[in-house]
């Protein structure tokens, strides 16, 4: 996947609870903590799994792909646009998901933290 500079972003207070959000970190970051909902694939392993995103994102809808920082996500979301996907980098990833005081739960549904 091809480093993109033009990806759209969204900011984390733009988001919406009901919106669709694709989180591309790989799984022991998924693990210590994720927004809860989120469909979680690692960027390895995304064009295998493709199929699991056209499956689950929402037919008319907006993808909101997440990571960390922004790096990996905005790489995806290049790749989803170059697919005709409708997808946004969420801008400062997890970190300012966080940091904003939105929730971020743990692979068992408790209270994690991002790594």
């Amino acid at each position: 996947m091809a480093f993109g500079s033009h990806v759209p972003t969204v900011g984390v207070n733009d988001l919406a609870s009901g919106d669709f959000l694709l989180d591309v970190r790989e799984d022991e970051e998924w693990q210590a903590g994720h927004a809860a909902g989120a469909l979680h694939i690692p960027m390895s392993e995304f064009v295998s799994r493709y199929g699991e995103l056209t499956e689950a994102a929402p037919q008319d809808g907006k993808v909101n792909v997440i990571c960390r920082v922004g790096g990996r996500s905005a790489q995806v979301a290049m790749y989803l646009l170059q697919q005709g996907i409708d997808a946004v980098n969420v801008d400062g990833g997890m970190q300012s998901w966080e940091a904003a005081g939105r929730p971020v739960v743990d692979d068992k549904g408790q209270p994690g933290t991002v790594v």
